[in-house]
């Protein structure tokens, strides 16, 4: 049993790590579920849920409270449920057991599962794994790692806006008028479609340069990504210019832009 109260650098890396091992196991066992053809429910907003969803929000949930009691966890699936732990002391995990449901329905292999850890309304350590591409990220706070299929872990760096101009990624399912004006009036000469925070990856290692969310997100939806990336030299700040935080009343997030580096 682990209990903290301020996280050290030493207990950040244990962290990372334990929720990476959490992160591959969530994702092997929803794998076999992948296009099967399983029940699709929908939640009181609309939005998609399946047996996969739960079944990873079970390993992450249980296996989070085994290694971390102290620490509250925010879920996705549990909030659906109505169940919110208080998050008062400003240290809580925040999963979301399979972002981008409608990528896993449709089949295109661009789903996560997503684990942050919080800490003062920042997110300070992140993993975000793609179990159909056995592709994972994580940011130990300080560094940011990609982990290929071969697993081959090199350090990730973004990048800074080519001289030739942006590249943007833009959601499959949600691309809204107001980020099509932004493509067509800032200095991008290339957008790729991208599902699930899988879009934060691409921007860590320097694949892309701009990632504009002008339709609603949920802060589980991007906490694991916000972590990875800031390690890589990025950021993600709200249209104003401030911060995204997290942990608040209404856990929607305002509109953002993500970006590599300056």
């Amino acid at each position: 049993m682990m209990t903290f109260k301020n996280i050290t650098q030493g207990e950040r890396e244990k962290l990372v790590q334990f929720a990476r091992v959490l992160a591959k196991e969530a994702g092997n066992q929803i794998m076999p579920l992948y296009k099967r053809g399983i029940e699709i429910k929908l939640k009181s907003d609309s939005s998609p849920v399946t047996d996969a969803d739960n079944l990873a929000d079970d390993i992450i949930v249980s296996g989070l409270f085994s290694k971390t009691p102290a620490i509250p966890i925010i879920s996705e699936e549990r909030i659906a449920k109505g169940q919110r732990p208080s998050t008062s002391n400003g240290l809580f995990w925040l999963v979301d057991p399979l972002d981008g449901t409608k990528e896993f329905i449709s089949g295109t292999d661009e789903f996560t599962v997503n684990i942050a850890l919080i800490e003062d309304n920042k997110p300070i350590l992140g993993v975000l794994y793609a179990p159909a591409v056995d592709d994972c990220f994580f940011s130990n706070g300080k560094t940011a790692y990609h982990i290929n299929k071969k697993a081959e872990c090199k350090q990730i760096r973004a990048r800074k806006i080519p001289k030739a101009g942006a590249t943007a990624l833009v959601s499959r399912h949600h691309l809204s008028l107001e980020t099509k004006n932004f493509v067509a009036e800032n200095d991008i000469v290339q957008t790729k479609v991208a599902g699930s925070a899988l879009k934060f990856g691409l921007l860590a290692s320097g694949k892309a340069d701009l990632y504009p969310r002008f339709s609603p997100t949920m802060e589980w939806d991007i906490a694991a990504g916000h972590a990875i990336l800031v390690a890589a030299g990025g950021s993600i700040k709200q249209i104003n210019g401030k911060d995204v935080c997290y942990g608040k009343n209404i856990l929607e997030n305002p509109f953002f832009i993500a970006r590599g580096l300056e």
